[in-house]
């Protein structure tokens, strides 16, 4: 997040998109609450009718996949009335040119003919979000689950230059993140073209300064796989795989191909809390300790590193995934002495800008926001005062492209997924608990009454969803939250295992699956 999480209940205009806030982040959606409380507008890009959408003045329910036309729409109305805030797009960025050209065609009628939102409710927005105080966007993945998803998150960035709304509070580009110190994932290097805190392999002086910090010689400057990427060449070039807290048996689309290659693979270790589904394919199984058995840190979505302290000693074999990383390193041949997790943050500070300044004695006092370049520096709250890291902001000229796979004769409805308020992920966790079972204890497929009428489902009727990569049985819940022609249910549930059907298309840019948009057929199970 560009912002902080308790900005938002201070902004005067949210414009919330692909995210059902109030179930998928409820604490976020607290502060979203709060802001209408205060008199904000709320304005919900969604296909679905969700909670948050709900509490909306404006809900554009977009047709699926159709973003980058809204968002282009919405551009179209700012430039085209003059409303965009010329000294910021003066002075702070550079392409305006190329963003005004492609969008000129983006009229709210032709938007219209594509989104199916009213030309007129897509005035009013731009309006509101261009003449708003401070206004903040809000996504998740709805936004980026898209073959065009780094195209997507791109329009974002551009109408946010285009009003001047970001670089000050309550503003910018807030996209909230998934799970669980995804945050702190990415921030220590765990993608493919990085080392810690977003540092490029292919820059050399990156290369020397952390080989000098572990003691090796040449570190590769070319960027390794992406998750994806790793699944397809899994069984071909790649021999063994090492996961660690993921389940892509369940989370990762065409999944029955996914349990395929994961068969096919020479060595396959699974390091987890749970004997997980992807865990049973595993050849070793390592039991790493939960979060209550281990010292560490999160970072979170609005980059705030928080302490987290052992509260039990963990249970039988089970160890803190550093110990576990540091005794397969010494035995592989490359000792690794760390004695603590604090030892492991001194590391980080020295190698890593932004987090040069944290340390445990200064979490001991409270959570720091990175960037804290400095001990003495008090964390950022808000990013891109003054300039951007690039020095001008560029305007993407990004144009609307239909999703990969659309409804056809043979597969007439999309089928689009999802987050359940009580559980979480793949149930890993949730399912296991005794009480959040008894809120949500089954999943189901939420169906429009004109698509039920149409094939003659009742509700709670079982039938089996059927795409080109695979079936799953499901009891139906007939409901007005999807429009005619879209189904929708959770990916959290282990015996509705939904991502059997996903598509596995993705984005060229950030290699991400197209989860939101896949074409499906229904049939009664007799």
């Amino acid at each position: 997040m560009t912002n902080s999480i308790q900005e938002i209940g201070s902004a005067d205009f949210i414009l919330a998109t692909g995210t059902n806030t109030t179930e998928g982040h409820p604490i976020i959606g607290l502060q979203v609450k709060k802001a209408l409380r205060n008199g904000a507008t709320l304005a919900v890009v969604d296909p679905r009718k969700t909670e948050v959408a709900e509490l909306a003045q404006y809900h554009l329910q977009i047709k699926s996949g159709s973003d980058i036309a809204l968002l282009n729409g919405l551009a179209n109305v700012i430039i085209d009335e003059e409303i965009w805030n010329k000294e910021f797009v003066e002075q702070r960025t550079e392409d305006f040119e190329a963003l005004k050209d492609t969008v000129a065609k983006y009229t709210p009628e032709y938007v219209e003919s594509i989104t199916g939102v009213p030309a007129e409710t897509i005035k009013e927005v731009a309006r509101g979000y261009a003449k708003a105080k401070n206004a903040t966007i809000l996504y998740t993945m709805g936004l980026t689950q898209h073959i065009c998803g780094t195209h997507n998150v791109f329009a974002v960035a551009n109408l946010t230059m285009l009003c001047g709304q970001i670089g000050k509070e309550s503003s910018g580009v807030n996209p909230l993140r998934g799970q669980n110190n995804v945050q702190g994932a990415c921030d220590m290097g765990a993608l493919p073209a990085f080392f810690p805190a977003y540092q490029p392999v292919a820059v050399e002086g990156n290369r020397t300064k952390f080989a000098a910090a572990w003691g090796v010689e040449g570190l590769p400057s070319n960027p390794g796989l992406t998750v994806g990427e790793i699944i397809e060449e899994s069984g071909k070039k790649i021999k063994g795989l090492y996961i660690m807290g993921e389940n892509p048996v369940l989370s990762d689309p065409d999944a029955n191909h996914v349990a395929h290659v994961l068969s096919e693979l020479d060595f396959l270790i699974v390091q987890d809390i749970f004997l997980t589904e992807t865990a049973q394919f595993a050849d070793v199984v390592l039991p790493g300790a939960s979060f209550a058995e281990k010292d560490g840190t999160f970072s979170n979505t609005e980059r705030r590193v928080q302490r987290v302290r052992k509260a039990i000693e963990p249970v039988g074999d089970a160890r803190s995934d550093w110990e576990i990383i540091c005794m397969i390193g010494t035995a592989m041949g490359y000792p690794m002495k760390y004695n603590s997790a604090e030892e492991i943050m001194t590391e980080i500070a020295g190698v890593t800008p932004s987090y040069a300044g944290i340390s445990y004695a200064r979490l001991e006092q409270g959570s720091l926001q990175w960037p804290c370049p400095t001990p003495d520096h008090p964390g950022t709250k808000f990013l891109h005062v003054g300039k951007f890291g690039r020095g001008l902001g560029k305007f993407h000229a990004v144009e609307y492209i239909p999703p990969d796979e659309l409804p056809d004769q043979e597969y007439p409805l999309i089928l689009s997924t999802g987050r359940r308020r009580y559980h979480y992920h793949t149930g890993t966790m949730t399912q296991r608990t005794g009480a959040l079972e008894v809120f949500y204890p089954t999943e189901y497929l939420e169906v429009n009454c004109i698509d039920a009428e149409n094939l003659g489902l009742c509700d709670g009727e079982k039938v089996k969803v059927i795409s080109r990569r695979g079936e799953v049985e499901v009891d139906v819940k007939i409901t007005d939250k999807v429009t005619p022609g879209m189904v929708f249910t959770s990916f959290q549930y282990p015996d509705v295992p939904i991502n059997k059907l996903t598509n596995p298309a993705r984005c060229p840019i950030a290699k991400i699956p197209e989860y939101k948009v896949c074409a499906v057929k229904i049939e009664k199970v007799s």
